[in-house]
Formats: structure tokens, sequence, C-alpha cells
């Protein structure tokens, strides 16, 4: 007996060994979370104190919180880009959403996006992890093509629906292909609903999961009894305290407590890298200066100012669609179990350029030979081995927006914006002014034209479009926008010619 015994005790020591050995030598899950147009300031970890996000806040608690992470571009789909091929959006040629803003009066042209979708060209993180042995799957807005043939399916994703935008309730007719969730079901929980349905399918091999959120975009919508939670609650000073805006961060918040709670349940928790991210800045108010609310619940502020406000990116100044800190800085909460330790931050220089060959080196594959990244991996950086705060960031908004079009640079604590429209920079020390309030270019000549010959030195390397001057220039009618030359290119999914 006690033979047998012995026997058993060993296979079992045996059996554990070998699945330990199998965990540590499969790559890591990954599991990508991007939020959309959620600011900087808009959770309570880094500073909020109207919003709640619990499940985030202890998603920070376990993993590490950035500080000093950006978006490649102050908007939607210049930044997907990036994400999807390592790129800065301005070597793509996507300088603007998916078609782009149009003002045909203005002083400058703006250049058009070189192509209206994701060309099939380019080798994407989905395709390249699919290809080392990942499961993998996206769900939410795609935002990189309108038509099929551009959608997640075509560019890596074995299992994809595409949310196409419209509203956060009856979806259905809105997803590619067409789901049948019941109604009154959320947006975000619907898509939360697909994720894990794809984690449970694929629990017993490495995925990539992708879960793109629509909230917080406009128009802002969310369920009534959620609305009337954050209207009876006390608003601190100096936010303004959308109710619909904060319910629709806790959709995203609960999201995220969902997908943590089935990782936990499958035992992948520690298997699993977790990454939070938004697609860019917070947005304050439209650029056309209608209501940005649902037209069901704009009776919650009739007569309001706040029909007009979503949220307050401060400390950081302005919002999404501008190249200052307000759109681009992002939050940024990476969670490794047994890697990553727990409650840590970094203030390195971190772009959503690096998320590529950062998920190539947690899978242990190699990046494409034919496809120059312009990104760099974190791993190091997670782990604590290295942190880079002095690396050179760039962007490139050639645009009319929440401002005149410009690019800019971030190399250490300083930053160089410049402006197409007047040919004038503007340079920050971030370090002591993180709010961009004091322009000191004209103390710092040196520094100014030193980061000026870099930025363009980028923006020739790039082949990034350039605005030019506008022959139909009307001051009278400057800021009237008009619907877009390549409109009709983007629903067709074809390329038109039209860049300057």
């Amino acid at each position: 007996m006690r033979n047998i015994g012995s026997i058993v005790l060993i296979t079992l020591l045996l059996f554990s060994c070998n699945k330990i050995e199998k965990k540590e030598k499969r790559p890591p899950n990954i599991l990508f979370i991007l939020a959309d147009d959620m600011g900087w300031a808009d959770l309570p970890n880094y500073g909020n104190q109207f919003n709640e996000a619990p499940h985030i806040e202890a998603l920070a608690k376990q993993g590490m919180q950035f500080s000093n992470a950006y978006a490649a571009n102050p908007v939607c789909s210049p930044s997907r880009a990036s994400i999807q091929t390592g790129q800065y959006p301005a070597r793509i040629g996507l300088n603007d959403f998916l078609p782009g803003h149009w003002r045909s009066f203005e002083k400058l042209t703006v250049p058009s996006n070189k192509t209206q979708f994701l060309p099939l060209s380019y080798e994407t993180i989905g395709e390249v992890l699919q290809s080392a042995g990942y499961k993998t799957g996206y769900f939410g807005k795609w935002h990189l093509g309108h038509t099929e043939k551009h959608h997640p399916k075509n560019q890596g994703y074995d299992e994809s629906v595409v949310y196409n935008g419209g509203g956060f309730f009856d979806y259905n007719n809105l997803m590619s292909p067409k789901t049948d969730f019941p109604p009154g079901k959320i947006l975000s929980e619907a898509l939360t609903d697909l994720s894990i349905d794809f984690i449970n399918k694929n629990k017993a091999q490495p995925f990539f999961l992708f879960l793109a959120h629509y909230d917080v975009h406009v128009q802002l919508d969310a369920q009534s009894e959620l609305i009337d939670k954050y209207l009876k609650k006390p608003k601190p000073i100096d936010y303004p305290s959308n109710a619909i805006y904060a319910a629709m961060v806790e959709n995203v918040d609960t999201s995220v407590g969902r997908i943590l709670k089935t990782l936990s349940e499958l035992d992948l928790e520690d298997d699993t890298v977790v990454v939070f991210f938004s697609d860019n800045g917070g947005l304050v108010t439209r650029y056309d200066k209608i209501p940005l609310i649902a037209k069901e619940k704009l009776h919650y502020y009739e007569k309001d100012t706040l029909q007009y406000i979503a949220s307050s990116n401060k400390p950081l100044r302005a919002e999404k669609g501008t190249l200052f800190e307000g759109g681009i800085r992002e939050p940024l909460i990476v969670k490794w179990p047994k890697k990553i330790k727990a409650a840590s931050t970094s203030d390195a220089l971190v772009s959503s350029i690096d998320f590529f060959p950062t998920f190539i080196e947690l899978a242990k594959t190699n990046l494409p030979k034919n496809q120059l990244i312009d990104g760099q991996s974190i791993v190091n950086t997670l782990l604590n081995k290295e942190n880079h705060t002095e690396r050179t960031l760039y962007w490139h908004y050639p645009v009319y927006h929440h401002a005149t079009p410009a690019s800019a640079i971030r190399q250490g604590d300083w930053k160089l914006i410049y402006f197409y429209e007047d040919d004038h920079e503007e340079l920050f020390n971030l370090k002591v002014d993180i709010g961009e309030t004091n322009d000191v270019a004209k103390n710092h000549p040196e520094k100014k034209e030193d980061l000026l010959r870099s930025l363009k030195n980028w923006i020739k390397d790039t082949e990034a479009l350039i605005p030019i001057q506008n022959p139909d220039f009307n001051p009278e009618k400057r800021e009237v926008w008009t619907r877009h030359p390549n409109f009709d290119d983007m629903l067709k999914g074809t390329i038109t010619t039209n860049t300057n």
C-alpha cells in the first residue's frame, strides 16, 4: 500500500510539474480593452472626484499605471491604425478620422487621408499573433474601413463583430454581422458578452482579444437608472459632472469588472496580460457646437449648459482634436500577475505605436520583415528593467477640428507644437507646466530650434501630408463645416487621390 501511495504521489507531482512547465512555455493571453474618447482625467485613479470606476481602480492596484501614455493622434481612426500596425498615422497617410473634417473656405486646404480604410497590405497585430498560434477576436468599434472587405475578419481576426456606430440601444442592425441581443441591453454589455464568449471558447490556447468600446463617445446615452444615480451625487468644484457621461464611464468599468471576473473564474488570470487604454483625449464640447446628448436623454439637461459639455481634461489643456495634452494624453493600465509589480507606476513616455512591438515580444514571435515599425516594446518597462523618460515622440494633425492644423514633438520634458496656419511654434516644459499655460519659446530659442528641426526631419521621413493655402479662402465662411470630398470613397471602400 505504501508503494502504491508513493507511485500515486510521484505521478501527481510529475503531472503537476508538467502542467506548470507547459504554462511557463505557453505565451500569455493578451487582452486589450480600448475606451473611446475617454480622457486622462476621467478616471478616479487619475484624480477624478465624480466618476466611479472601482474595477479599473482595482486593475491599477494590481498592475502598473502610466502617467505619460499617449495616443498617436487626437482622433480615433489614426490612433487605431497605429495600434494595428505599430506605425505613426502620418506614415500610413491617415491624418483624421474616416472620412475626416472639412471646411471648404478656411485659410488652409487640409490634406485628405491617403486612404479611407486601413489597406490590407499592412500586417496587423491580429495577423502577426494569428500566425504565432493565437486565436484572435475583435469586438466593437473598428473605424478603419466601412466595407466588409476591410473589416477585422480580413485583417487577422478569427472572430469579429464590428459596431458601425449610431447609438447605445437598438444596435443589432448596426453590427457586422448583425446580432440579436434583446431590447434594452446596453451596447457595452453586449460587446462584453461577445468577448466573454470568445474567452470561454478559447481558454485552452493562447488568445488575443481586442474589446473596443464605443463608450464614452457622443451622442451621450446610458440607462436612466444609472443617470439618476449620478444626478443625485454631489458635484466637485471645477468639473462639469455630467451624469450621463459618468454613467457611460461606469458602463466601461462594469465591462472591465466582468472581464476580470471571467479570467479569475477560468483560472486564466495569471496567464493573461490585460491592457486598458483610450484612443484619444476626452471630448469637452462637439466641434459643431450642437448638443452632445442623445435626443431621448436631452430632457435631463433641458436649458442647462451640460447638454453641450461632456467632461473636462483639467489639469491638461484643451481636448480631443488638438495636439495639446488634453487631446493626446491617455489613461494606460497594464496588469500581468507575478510579472508586473502590483500598484506600481511609470512615468515612461509611451505611445499607441508601442503596443504592436510589445505584444509581439509577449507572444515570443518576430516582427514583420517588410513593415517598418515606429514603436518600441515596453516589456522591460513593465518588468521595471528600464524606464524611457527621454525618448522622442511625434504627432501630426494637419486638419481643422478643435484647433488649427498642427504637428508636435515631445522629447523628455519638452514639447513643441508647430501651427501651420500662421507658421509659429509654442514650447512647453511639461515637468513644471503640465497644463501648457506658459509658452517659453522665447526663453529657450536653442531648444525650440532643435525640436523644430527634429520635427521637420520626421515630417520629411514619414512623407506626412501638409496643408496648403486655400485659393477659396473666405473669412466670413471659414468655420462652416462642409461634406468631405472623400465621403463617398469611405462608404464604398475606394480611394480618390485628393491629397496635398
